[in-house]
């Protein structure tokens, strides 16, 4: 197989973070004879900085000539601190979603078993957690029409018809692979747009006679996510909702430095961790890189159909885990001090099990 991929370091840990997971990539084409070829780019805060754009018209190219995104993280302190700035780096990851087309978020929850004690909940409620997310990304109120005076804001949340029906069916898709189990959530006792949502999924369900399909407001999930986790399995929701629960839901893995994501549409997929760009950790070697591991196995299995391969990658951080290693963030008390690794240790141990 002959892929090219364009590898966005971004902000922050990311260009520590796509170091590991550019170098397993090579090394799975290597082991399993594919030709993947490699180009970079710039977004975020360093494209800010280098071309005064967040996503510059050459990353955005580069782009759609390639057959996956392998991207770090977007983010800078500085913007934080001023809210009335013109140009964020935020602005380009939104931007690439909508040039690419990428209207589905996929993050999965995965539990390795060694980190279970690395949450804040009970390892009796969490063991057998196995969740899959299906954000909505180009709709709600990150895209509406947005109003600022002095003394008013608003920020309009939409949505069309078009855009619940592509994202519920690719998460019936999945569940009909699964345990045939699809949850809903929206806010459809208060939000217009909800009601909306509720009603195209309750449409889409029907063609998917073989899946059970429930409905729960968003309140009650965000409940329920960390009082019984296993309930879930596959969970389809509108961006602002998908983008809290998916972050609550990275405390159930111990970590965000443990959770990877799929961003897709119907050409080339984006594939990233879900953590941020760490900046008070950046460049300094703490920064744990198996969330950009776990990428690329996302890009083998969704983006490039290679199960086979992506078992390998999910094997090898299995392994290293088994075998005591952690990075800082997943650290316990109970963890050998020897064994707690910095980011290019920790890769480094990821590719001698691989």
């Amino acid at each position: 197989m002959t892929k090219k991929i364009l590898v966005i370091p971004g902000d922050g840990i990311g260009p520590e973070v796509t170091t590991w997971g550019k170098a397993v990539l090579e090394k799975i084409g290597k082991d399993f004879g594919h030709e993947f070829t490699y180009d970079e780019a710039l977004m975020g805060h360093a494209a800010i900085e280098a071309t005064g754009s967040p996503l510059p018209d050459e990353t955005l190219e580069k782009a759609k000539a390639s057959d996956a995104i392998l991207f770090g993280a977007i983010g800078h302190i500085k913007y934080d601190n001023d809210p009335s700035a013109k140009v964020r780096p935020e602005q380009g990851l939104l931007g690439i979603r909508k040039g690419l087309g990428l209207y589905a978020n996929l993050r999965p929850i995965m539990l390795f078993d060694e980190l279970l004690d690395a949450s804040s909940l009970k390892p009796e409620v969490l063991r057998g957690t196995d969740i899959l997310f299906f954000r909505e990304l180009t709709g709600d109120v990150y895209f509406g029409e947005k109003t600022r005076t002095q003394d008013f804001a608003s920020d309009l949340m939409n949505y069309n018809r078009y855009e619940v029906e592509r994202i519920a069916r690719k998460a019936y898709d999945a569940a009909s692979l699964r345990s045939k189990r699809v949850c809903s959530v929206d806010k459809a006792n208060v939000l217009e747009t909800s009601r909306l949502w509720r009603e195209v999924v309750q449409e889409i369900a029907k063609e998917y006679p073989d899946v059970e399909t429930e409905h729960m407001f968003i309140d009650n999930a965000a409940m329920q996510l960390v009082k019984n986790p296993k309930k879930f399995d596959v969970v389809v929701t509108a961006n602002l909702f998908g983008d809290i629960l998916t972050d609550e839901a990275s405390q159930i893995a111990g970590s965000m430095g443990m959770l990877a994501s799929a961003s897709v549409g119907d050409g080339t997929g984006f594939f990233e961790p879900i953590h941020g760009s760490a900046h008070d950790i950046a460049g300094q070697d703490k920064a744990n890189p198996l969330a950009s591991i776990l990428s690329v196995a996302l890009m083998l299995e969704i983006g490039f159909g290679l199960p086979e391969e992506a078992k390998k990658v999910t094997a090898a951080i299995d392994k290293t885990l088994k075998a005591g290693y952690r990075t800082g963030d997943i650290a316990d008390a109970k963890t050998d001090k020897a064994k707690i690794l910095g980011t290019t240790a920790m890769g480094r141990k990821v590719l001698e099990y691989l």
